[in-house]
């Protein structure tokens, strides 16, 4: 059974970039200057998803549940922001992530994407890996008043572009993800190579899952439009 969408939208971080070299060397540089003793890359990976505060809170603290003192919080987030604005854009796409987009883009669907990431990282990222142009939408962790796992970025793209939430599928790779779909009323695929905290994701919470992102186009039914001038 293939998915009758118009619109496919795609998470960032451990979706479309394997960007935890690049955050989990900025992290160890802001917690080499505060005096902190570095993390493994592995580590800080399952703290990637749920936006840059929580991401340098828990590198601060080691734990996804204690909060750090406030005045190292304060200290923590421009020394972050710097070493990651620094290195940020070396991050490179997961395999078949290209490909799938070019197909994709020549059937006919929307194409749109939504991070967790702030723009000032987001928007560079995109372009230097070469995506920014596939996308006609480009939603960042502060673009709006709320992020992934609220639904509202979702339901913005789909608001923007016309298409109603359940013609629209969102590929991810965490739980936030998956909340986030399920709140909008979209499908859901999920990729199993992304940072979700560490955890396998949950097949039973998903439309589908796949390898990798050129299998998605498998999962889709040809948009009408172009079934039509075929």
């Amino acid at each position: 059974m293939r998915f009758q969408v118009k619109l496919v939208m795609f998470d960032l971080d451990g979706t479309l970039l394997d960007t935890a070299p690049q955050i989990a060397e900025a992290a160890n540089r802001m917690l080499v200057a505060l005096g902190k003793p570095m993390l493994p890359q592995a580590q800080i990976a399952t703290y990637i998803g749920e936006g840059v505060q929580n991401l340098i809170k828990r590198c601060l603290t080691g734990s996804v549940q204690v909060e750090p003192e406030a005045d190292l919080f304060a200290q923590a987030q421009p020394l972050y922001h710097d070493f990651y604005t620094a290195n940020a854009t070396q991050s490179q796409p997961f395999a078949g992530v290209v490909p799938a987009l070019q197909q994709l883009k020549k059937q006919g669907y929307r194409l749109a994407c939504v991070t967790n990431k702030p723009e000032k990282f987001t928007l560079p990222l995109l372009q230097q890996a070469g995506l920014a142009d596939f996308f006609e939408v480009i939603i960042s962790g502060d673009s709006l008043p709320k992020k992934k796992p609220d639904p509202l970025p979702l339901l913005h793209i789909c608001q923007k572009l016309g298409v109603l939430p359940a013609e629209a599928v969102l590929v991810g790779d965490s739980e936030t993800d998956i909340q986030a779909a399920h709140a909008a009323g979209c499908f859901v695929v999920t990729v199993p190579y992304g940072y979700n905290q560490g955890r396998e994701i949950d097949v039973a919470t998903v439309d589908a899952t796949v390898q990798q992102l050129t299998e998605v186009v498998n999962l889709l039914e040809l948009p009408a439009l172009l079934k039509q001038g075929s």
